[in-house]
């Protein structure tokens, strides 16, 4: 193939002629390709996926991470250990593309890979790496670990996806129209046009757009501007000009996102509750651009359970229960092979798997031990519980957290803790489970997508009133629903106490004595669910939006 004057290697559907390149730090393609950490990075595979499902003429763009995020292992006591270990891909093909930009004032080599569509079913895809001969040490370690804890060796990352697929494009003269910032690490593909385009603002508004995925603003990335323009994340534009578009409160820093959010034409958030909160949030900046809602979804296709669906659809509940306690076996071998313990297909199972990070509250049933070990110690209604979930690995509280949980996981036959949560096991989890615990604090979760998954896998969510939650439940009917504390008036501690015991209350009154005394019904909430979740929540309706909403989007006046 000829990658210096690259061409779509599929015939595009007419809908979707707009010439788009995503940026993004992360993509959860396959189990196969370790380049992901967790949502950011699910939701950007399913996206990619559903470019090619639609024959949009999209392409992605990210960096190959040479030992990936990081192995999560365990220590002889069985808590947690992250290793990192070389990745090899001989799917991967070489482009013979090599270009030098700049970064901390000097030269460095970039060396480009090629993902073809047909190997995962994916749009094409471009991996970017620092990781060659002719670089110094410093320079090669750019590209090895995903958002290392190293604050310049992180903005170097954010340099090499936005410049570095930037200028990829002009390398391979590939003209796209759109400029897609999947979360603002790949701001610096903005200030490389801005250099291209003279310092016209207007040229570089017209092809970049911004999707937003964090609901408070504290949460946005900042870093020290003197040291973003050491490191040339600007592409040479003057500090002073650079913190006059940026206009932030704080002179010394650098607000990414709201950069991102001046220098876009549109941009969007990941729910519609995401939507009116960041507007909230930005709208008392001037100069930022609309912000629209596009509800983020997983690819049905990639993540359902085909053959359960098959059997509600052809209302064979015999089928359809067996091939549910077939699937929840299957998950159970690997938690038999990680913990040695063996669970039962036919008690409730419950299942917390994300990100561990603090406003998610991993723990939170755990604050009435009392409580919590009485739920699953019923003789006559056992409940059996299981965590996973990879913490940042220098995030040393919610390593704690996950290290008490296994801690006290040994003391209770019936309740788990895995490692290794990537794709695989994800997937495994959600056929496996019976109900899917989700309890962030409101509004801190953007959209989270795991429920939609677990839903696409005849899984029922128990979840806060937040992300995309509000747009796809109905209690009782698909799903089961904590209402909103007095958020306003309460402290953390009165609403964690609050949101927990609204959880054990909606678990022992409504979904154990379901899914024990009335199987029909239960059977009916999950069979809803898997309906309610099919279309609206299938990354191919998020895809076709992304084309309607932002990228066919007309440029508003300046």
């Amino acid at each position: 193939m000829d990658f210096i004057n690259f061409k779509m290697p599929y015939s595009i559907n007419e809908k979707y002629t707009k010439k788009v390149a995503y940026f993004s730090m992360e993509f959860a393609i396959d189990q196969a390709l370790k380049i992901y950490s967790g949502g950011l990075g699910f939701l950007a595979g399913s996206h990619m996926r559903s470019a090619f499902n639609l024959k949009q003429d999209l392409v992605g763009i990210g960096i190959l991470w040479k030992y990936g995020y990081y192995d999560q292992t365990r220590n002889y006591d069985q808590t947690l250990q992250p290793s990192w270990t070389v990745k090899d891909y001989t799917f991967l093909q070489e482009t013979n593309i090599k270009f030098q930009i700049e970064i901390h004032s000097s030269p460095v080599w970039v060396k480009v890979y090629y993902l073809a569509p047909e190997v995962f079913n994916s749009a094409p895809m471009f991996f970017l790496s620092t990781d060659v001969p002719e670089n110094d040490h410093i320079s090669k370690t750019i590209c090895h670990k995903l958002y290392d804890a190293n604050e310049s060796t992180k903005l170097a990352q954010y340099i090499l996806l936005g410049k570095g697929g930037a200028k990829l494009l002009d390398e391979m003269n590939f003209e796209r129209e759109v400029y897609h910032l999947n979360e603002a690490h790949g701001l610096p593909a903005a200030f490389y046009l801005l250099k291209k385009y003279n310092g016209d603002l207007q040229k570089v508004k017209e092809k970049l757009v911004f999707t937003t995925h964090t609901p408070e603003e504290a949460g946005n990335e900042k870093h020290s501007i003197d040291l973003a323009y050491n490191m040339s994340y600007f592409s040479g534009m003057p500090k002073n000009e650079v913190k006059n578009l940026e206009n932030g409160k704080d002179p010394s820093m650098f607000n990414h996102s709201l950069c991102a959010l001046k220098m876009a034409r549109i941009s969007n958030g990941v729910s519609r509750l995401h939507g009116i909160v960041s507007n909230e949030m930005w709208n008392k900046y001037d100069g930022i651009c609309e912000i629209k809602s596009i509800t983020n979804a997983q690819e049905f296709k990639y993540w359902a359970d085909h053959q359960l669906y098959k059997a509600k659809e052809e209302k064979n509940n015999e089928s359809f229960d067996k091939r549910k306690n077939k699937i929840k076996k299957r998950f159970f071998k690997t938690v038999a092979d990680q913990c040695g313990k063996i669970f039962d297909p036919e008690v409730l199972t419950i299942v917390w798997a994300r990100r561990f990070a603090g406003y998610k509250r991993a723990d939170l049933l755990l604050h009435d031990k009392e409580r919590f070990l009485k739920l699953l110690n019923n003789p006559d209604r056992p409940v059996q519980i299981i965590w996973a979930g990879k913490p940042y690995p220098m995030d040393y509280t919610a390593i704690s957290t996950f290290n008490n949980l296994v801690h006290e996981s040994r003391n209770i036959k019936n309740m788990a803790v895995l490692t290794g949560y990537e794709l695989a096991l994800s997937k495994l989890m959600k056929q496996g489970s019976d109900v899917w615990l989700n309890n962030p604090r409101v509004p801190r979760e953007a959209s989270g997508t795991s429920g939609m998954t677990a839903a696409m896998n005849g899984s029922v969510n128990l979840s806060t009133d937040d992300g995309w939650i509000p747009e796809f439940a109905k209690h009782g009917e698909n799903s089961f629903v904590v209402e909103k504390a007095d958020y306003h008036n309460m402290n953390i501690a009165e609403v964690d106490q609050y949101d927990m015991n609204a959880l054990f209350d909606i678990l022992e009154n409504e979904i154990v004595p379901t899914y024990y005394d009335n199987k029909k019904k239960w059977r009916k909430i999950t069979q809803t669910a898997m309906d309610d979740v099919k279309t609206n929540f299938n990354s191919d309706r998020m895809a076709d939006e992304y084309y309607k909403i932002i990228y066919q989007n007309q440029l508003l006046e300046a």
